[in-house]
C-alpha cells in the first residue's frame, strides 16, 4: 500500500501515544438532542500510527449497488469485530479509554472498529448517519480518531440542506458524536479538487451499531 503523508510539524514524537485526557474534550450541543465532543491532538505521534496502519491493515476495495449501476466505494475499508484483536495495540488502548470515559452516558463499552482509508481528495463518504442496527432507534455514540492529512467532516440535520458545522480532522484529532446524532443528523467527508494527502479514519462503535 503506497502513500505520501506530509507529516505535521506539531506532531513529532518517537512513539504514538494518547496524551490528552478525554475530560478536555469540548462539547457542542446540536439540535434535537444531538451533540459532538471534539478533542484536537488526543494522540501524539499519530503519523507513526498512520504509517503502521497503512502498511499492515488488510485494506479492501468494495463495490456497491447504486440505482441501476454497481460503483466502486471511493475509499478503502477494514472492519474489526468485537472478537477481533485491533490492528494496533494503541487502538485497543483508545477503545478502552473511550469506554471508561463515556460509561456513564453510553451505558456500554465501545466494541467494534471500522477503518476508512482516504487516499486523496477523490476519496470521500456521502451524507449518512450510522443508522444500521440499533442506531436507527436508539441514542448511541460513534467516536472517530483521525490520522494523516486533515479533511473536513461536515454535519447537517437529517433531511438535506447545507452543512451546519465543519470540523477539520487529522493528525490524532478525536470527534465523538452522541445523543440522537446518528438518527437526527448526517455527516460526510466531501471530495475535493485541492491536493491533499491520505487520511485514515478509525471509528469506534458499540455492539450493533453500523
Amino acid at each position: 500500500m503506497g502513500f505520501q503523508l506530509q507529516g505535521s510539524l506539531f506532531d513529532v514524537a518517537d512513539e504514538a501515544r494518547l496524551v490528552r485526557p478525554l475530560e478536555e474534550a469540548r462539547r457542542t450541543a446540536l439540535e434535537h438532542g444531538a451533540w459532538i465532543d471534539l478533542l484536537p491532538g488526543w494522540l501524539t505521534g499519530s503519523d507513526l500510527l498512520f504509517e503502521a496502519l497503512a502498511r499492515t491493515v488488510p485494506w479492501r476495495a468494495e463495490r456497491r449497488h447504486m440505482y441501476d449501476d454497481v460503483v466502486a466505494v471511493p475509499r478503502l475499508l477494514a472492519h474489526y469485530g468485537e472478537d477481533d484483536d485491533p490492528p494496533h495495540p494503541l487502538l485497543a488502548a483508545a477503545r478502552d479509554a473511550l469506554s471508561a470515559h463515556y460509561a456513564g452516558e453510553l451505558g456500554e463499552p465501545f466494541r467494534t472498529l471500522g477503518l476508512c482509508y482516504y487516499r486523496d481528495g477523490r476519496d470521500s463518504v456521502a451524507w449518512h448517519g450510522d443508522r444500521i442496527g440499533r442506531g436507527a432507534e436508539e441514542n448511541t455514540m460513534v467516536a472517530i480518531l483521525s490520522l494523516g492529512q486533515p479533511r473536513p467532516l461536515l454535519l447537517r440535520p437529517r433531511g438535506g440542506g447545507a452543512a451546519r458545522l465543519r470540523r477539520s480532522l487529522g493528525h490524532g484529532d478525536l470527534l465523538v458524536m452522541g445523543g440522537t446524532c446518528q438518527r437526527t443528523w448526517d455527516h460526510s467527508i466531501p471530495k475535493t479538487t485541492k491536493p491533499v494527502g491520505p487520511r485514515i479514519s478509525v471509528q469506534f462503535r458499540p455492539r450493533g451499531i453500523g
